[in-house]
């Protein structure tokens, strides 16, 4: 299973349900990776990145939008309607 893969089946089955009163999506995102064992850390260009243990970080920003930029960095989507998070990954994944 790709790393990629790994993550979309993080969001498809969360741990906690996204509640926008109660928490941030970034501090959603995060909690829901950490708590399945990824390794979570501070990018200065992103909301976080996800360091596997070979290979390079991965650089993600979240939003409840779609993005309109093409950017080096994967995007995690949460699309209100459905409830559901998206994960688009980064051009260099």
């Amino acid at each position: 299973m790709s790393l990629i893969a790994a993550i979309e089946t993080v969001f498809h089955n969360p741990p906690i349900p996204f509640e926008p009163a109660k928490h941030s999506l970034k501090a959603w995102a995060t909690y829901c990776l950490r708590d399945r064992g990824f390794k979570v850390v501070y990018a200065q260009n992103a909301d976080f990145a996800i360091e596997p243990r070979t290979g390079e970080k991965l650089y993600f920003k979240v939003s409840q939008s779609e993005p309109e930029t093409e950017d080096t960095c994967g995007w995690i989507v949460w699309n209100s309607s459905t409830s559901q998070a998206t994960v688009i990954p980064p051009a260099s994944a």
